[in-house]
């Protein structure tokens, strides 16, 4: 026992690693499609190894893992928090604000109603929203008062007790309510409903040759002897489905494919476009040959384009192909993305900055029409170490800025600036490309291991006085937590189909994404056995998760305004 005491006075941070790893596996684990989550386990975890003694993990750490996690969340939220201000997307927007507004309401009723402090006001709102960040602004908000070191850490231990009583339950309500009860609510059945929407938004236009399609891409070489005579443009129409000729050579010279150009006897060309259509292309050109250097670099590209021009925000598919013109000619939308879920392709699919679009095709078209679009994903490249720290230190710079409001000190602290730093850092990347680079790869590495040490720190400094305030508060804090759940997706649902008019798939979707809860989504797109529930998430997601995070200092401010 002495040795595990001396482990424990030395070098803490084993404990803390081991939470972190240890809550990491147990939250991966799924029993019947479902799991407990990576955050609410390490916390548990932290909590149970508190016990084992007297944990002293200096502020400084807790924070810089905060400050690392909360501004990978305001970096990747920033494009589309600033875009969700267009009008066009203003209506899912809401639902987040309606969300985060009545969780708000609710936590400072119950509050005032049974005289919880603010850590088990802020700890509430943490679990019951399902939005982990909230610990750490609330958490910093308390450090900002001026507290005893005694009261300070009764008050952030009763931040993780109430954080570790909701969560799950407030996790597993909002899997349960999005794809089964809001339905209900509104009256609708979802799978049909996904079926009109998918029909309503698949149009009947055929796309123009020189737009953006979603088909499989090949490429075959033929000689011209039918053809011949004949102009490219012509080719290209008689032949449909937006198959493009790339490339002609003609007596070993290269001619640029114009669609003017007129084709003449035993001219090599490329042609490509969806593979079925380029199979059955030889009736109109001729003999298909071997092609070797003909078709090289033709088929040479498959390029991930994040959209970060604010002109295409909340358009359709079909509207972008008219903006980007003759710019997409011979280039194909193979699959779009959305936070990780797959978008369905139709003419009507809107498309919101961050969305990832995987374009394919010849090198040079697919590389002319990804600039139209936004910024190429190169995912071997490096973090821009010096912007994303200068960033972080002026977002805790802002952070210290305070202001009277009576007796209060006002001040967003050093997760509010960072979280807002964050915002400005993902925005100005979408300005400037060049500048700020932080592969995906990396957000998460960052965010996860940001937000797991965090969380683990607290849990091993405050876990006997966790532990008892759970105790103490348990069934309680158990039975405010489904309200809070409940009662915030209630009224957005009925507020988002009956006043805003979205549509319920949408709506389904906005719902997930206002709650945080990507698990959700895709619990709706099985049911709606349909992908569109992914159209409603990305404005709310993004809205959401800054409100959420926000709502710390402002609890913890009111609770203390009694």
């Amino acid at each position: 026992m002495g040795t595990l005491r001396w482990i424990i006075a030395t070098a803490p941070e084993i404990f803390l690693l081991m939470s972190v790893a240890i809550g990491t596996v147990i939250g991966r684990i799924r029993f019947k499609g479902f799991a407990l989550g990576v955050t609410a386990c390490i916390l548990i975890v932290a909590v149970v190894l508190g016990q084992l003694g007297t944990f002293v993990i200096p502020p400084l750490f807790r924070s810089i893992f905060f400050s690392l996690f909360v501004f990978t969340i305001g970096y990747r939220s920033g494009p589309e928090f600033f875009a969700s201000l267009s009008l066009r997307t203003l209506a899912q927007a809401g639902v987040a604000a309606v969300v985060s507004v009545t969780g708000l309401a609710i936590v400072l009723c119950f509050a005032f109603l049974f005289h919880l402090d603010a850590g088990t006001a802020a700890g509430l709102a943490a679990g019951g929203l399902t939005q982990s960040s909230l610990i750490g602004t609330a958490s910093g908000a308390l450090a900002q008062l001026d507290l005893s070191d005694d009261a300070l850490r009764q008050q952030q231990a009763n931040v993780a007790a109430g954080y570790a009583v909701t969560y799950i339950l407030g996790y597993i309500l909002t899997l349960l309510f999005v794809p089964f009860v809001a339905p209900r609510l509104m009256g609708i059945d979802l799978k049909s409903e996904a079926k009109k929407l998918e029909a309503s938004l698949s149009g009947t236009d055929a796309p123009r040759t020189g737009s953006l399609t979603y088909r499989k891409f090949n490429a075959r070489a033929y000689r011209v002897e039918e053809a011949a005579g004949t102009t490219v443009g012509t080719i290209e129409d008689r032949i449909g489905s937006r198959v493009v000729i790339e490339r002609i050579v003609r007596s070993g010279s290269l001619i640029e494919p114009d669609r003017q150009v007129t084709l003449a006897r035993g001219d090599e060309i490329a042609l490509a476009g969806p593979s079925a259509a380029i199979i059955s292309a030889g009736a109109h050109i001729g003999p298909e040959i071997d092609g070797g250097q003909i078709l090289h670099d033709v088929t040479g590209e498959v390029l991930d384009v994040m959209v970060d021009t604010k002109g295409l925000h909340g358009r359709s598919i079909r509207e972008i192909a008219e903006r980007v013109g003759d710019d997409a000619r011979g280039v194909f939308l193979r699959d779009l993305k959305r936070r990780g879920q797959e978008v369905p392709l139709t003419p009507e699919t809107r498309v919101y900055l961050g969305d990832i679009m995987t374009l394919v095709g010849s090198v040079g078209d697919v590389e002319r029409a990804a600039t139209r679009i936004g910024q190429v994903l190169r995912y071997s490249e490096r973090s821009d170490i010096a912007f994303l720290t200068a960033g972080i230190a002026v977002g805790l710079l802002a952070g210290l800025i305070s202001f009277k409001a009576g007796s209060f000190a006002i001040t967003l602290g050093g997760a509010g600036g960072a979280l807002i730093a964050g915002l400005v850092c993902g925005w100005l990347r979408t300005r400037q490309p060049m500048a700020g680079s932080f592969p995906p790869a990396a957000q998460q590495t960052l965010s996860d291991l940001g937000l797991g040490g965090f969380i683990a720190a607290i849990g091993l400094v405050n876990g006997p006085a966790a532990l008892a305030a759970i105790q103490a508060h348990g069934l309680l804090l158990l039975g405010m937590g489904v309200v809070v759940t409940l009662a915030p997706l209630i009224v957005a649902t009925i507020f988002a189909y009956h006043v805003l008019k979205l549509n319920p798939v949408i709506v389904c979707g906005a719902l997930a994404g206002a709650m945080t809860v990507d698990a959700a989504v895709t619990g709706a797109c099985e049911v709606a056995e349909s992908q569109t529930p992914v159209l409603g998430v990305a404005v709310p997601y993004a809205v959401g998760n800054v409100l959420l995070t926000m709502l710390g200092p402002v609890i913890v401010t009111l609770t203390l305004v009694r």
